[in-house]
């Protein structure tokens, strides 16, 4: 189970902890379906099911070989998925995107189609380039639109998307016919993206994201009679923010979509955060649910009123609590693959570099490229789902020079991360170190221990908010010793993605020409 720990008759934002941002939610037949990003971390574009909608469970990831995103910039890659059903058919868009050096962005959006959620996915339709976070929206009449912000290179100041631009698709030629059109300009709020389309009661209604990833985050609705508009805005809008309140639970809403249920009530996935200490938002961008209904003028509003995002919104009428889940991992790996919980960087976890067989009962990771390589940083990693927890593993590793390392990391991105790591020093043989790197500014701990040849090492690390501590052993049942001082991990926040707790190892001397062995993985959440 992905949601918390406690047994309740509610549902408890956020449903899914921790990095699962852009959800994008739809209902088939009995069961609902959450997809979310992914950015740099592959398997891409996880899924999730639920049949009460507030038990949510690992269901499938969908991108594995169908993209490439080696020396992909940080906070690139896999971009809001967008995934509907229709005809029998399941249809996943997403963005690749290459590059956001501004002025430009480099974001190419794909299609694929699948009888089933499982798989296996046709080969991807090439689509566009011209934005990002496309939406298909199939029509009573058979048509089918493609949907996406708009990014315009020109404007001078600030935030480049300009609106949401539409082209029709043709399935049978798989391809966009016509030419684009403008659908709908930015209200003031401005940065309009992640565009959905869904008709009801004689209206076409636009649902967007306005205000930017952060604190300005906000959901816009608008309507029109047309399809090609115009589009009048929501005048409450915005339908859903937490812009104007610093103290609620849930900060950065926004980025929504919507599901009915099968007794006609209506509930919003939409992304938020949950800020340590109201700043250090470390977990990254999670998924929450409201429930929401159509007023009498046809417009979408909270049934709690308002327009804050609510910890606690109510289940659907009659659905039943399936038991209590928890947020807690373990890896003993002792089974024929990795555990669909693990994450890697860019690559996808293969025999050359990451083993369950060379081994047996153990995941041999060969080492790759360094700490800070986007193409072969061999790393295979856990979000972080609580606001403190505890991880440790166990590792065999025998460098013989100081440009080999292998250990336990806490990492954001290739400018964020604080690694505790067995290598070799010159005269002293094998050592326990900490690196760290906080905005870019790099540190190496003159601290080092010194560890008996042929043991193997534990390594644990406690977080508790944005306190963090290092620890070791070398013996299963020994005493535990502190490596460095406690360190204050609030720089592992920030950009789009979230914490992640890694064991990896790196080979700056020749990549592929080391390799350690993890016993085992454990993760205990400490405040859910």
């Amino acid at each position: 189970m992905v949601a918390g720990s406690k047994a309740v008759s509610v549902i408890r934002n956020p449903v899914l902890p921790g990095f699962n941002p852009d959800p994008c939610m739809i209902r088939v037949g009995d069961t609902y379906y959450i997809a979310v990003s992914s950015f740099e971390w592959l398997p891409g574009i996880r899924v999730y099911q639920s049949d009460n909608l507030a038990e949510w469970e690992y269901c499938t990831d969908i991108l594995t070989d169908q993209v490439d995103l080696r020396g992909n910039p940080r906070n690139c890659s896999i971009w809001a998925p967008q995934l509907s059903w229709h005809d029998g058919l399941f249809y996943l868009l997403y963005t690749d995107v290459k590059s956001t050096k501004r002025p430009f962005k480099d974001c190419h959006n794909y299609l694929i189609t699948t009888p089933s959620i499982h798989g296996p996915w046709s080969e991807p339709v090439y689509l566009n380039s011209s934005g990002f976070d496309p939406s298909l929206f199939h029509d009573d009449d058979g048509r089918k639109w493609l949907l996406n912000a708009l990014w315009d290179y020109r404007i001078t100041e600030g935030n480049k998307s300009s609106g949401i631009v539409i082209q029709e698709y043709d399935p049978a030629a798989r391809r966009l016919t016509g030419k684009p059109r403008k659908l709908f300009d930015c209200t003031p709020l401005k940065k309009t993206e992640a565009p959905h389309i869904y008709k009801r009661g004689g209206y076409y209604y636009l649902i967007t994201a306005e205000g930017g990833t952060g604190s300005g985050h906000a959901v816009t609705v608008a309507r029109s009679r047309e399809l090609l508009g115009e589009y009048e805005v929501d005048p409450f809008n915005p339908m859903l923010t937490s812009r104007d309140n610093p103290e609620l639970a849930l900060q950065c809403a926004g980025h929504g979509s919507l599901v009915e249920t099968p007794a006609g009530e209506w509930y919003m996935a939409h992304l938020c955060t949950r800020p340590v200490e109201g700043q250090y938002a470390i977990l990254g961008r999670e998924t929450a649910l409201q429930q929401v209904y159509w007023n009498e003028e046809g417009w979408l509003r909270l049934t709690a009123g308002g327009s804050s995002p609510q910890t606690e919104v109510p289940m659907p009428a009659g659905a039943v609590l399936k038991g209590t889940g928890s947020l807690d991992f373990s890896d003993e790996f002792d089974g024929p693959g990795l555990k669909p919980q693990w994450n890697t960087l860019r690559i996808l976890p293969d025999e050359s570099w990451c083993s369950l067989t060379q081994r047996p009962g153990y995941l041999r990771i060969t080492a790759g490229e360094s700490v800070q390589s986007l193409f072969r940083h061999h790393i295979a990693a856990l979000r972080q789902t609580s606001r403190s927890f505890r991880a440790e593993t166990a590792l065999e590793y025998e460098p013989s020079i100081y440009l080999q390392m292998a250990g336990l990391m806490l990492y954001l991105n290739e400018e964020n991360y604080w690694y505790a790591y067995i290598s070799h020093e010159e005269g002293r043989g094998r050592v326990l170190r900490l690196m760290r790197c906080e905005r870019d500014e790099f540190t190496a701990s003159p601290c080092l221990v010194d560890l008996p040849e042929g043991v193997p090492v534990v390594l644990a690390v406690d977080v508790n908010g944005v306190n963090g501590q290092f620890c070791y052993r070398t013996q299963a049942e020994g005493e535990w010793l502190a490596l460095g001082g406690p360190q204050h991990v609030g720089f592992l926040s920030g950009g789009f993605t979230g914490n992640f707790i890694g064991i990896a190892a790196h080979d700056m001397n020749q990549f592929g020409g080391s390799y350690a062995d993890f016993a085992y993985f454990r993760y205990q959440a400490r405040d859910e």
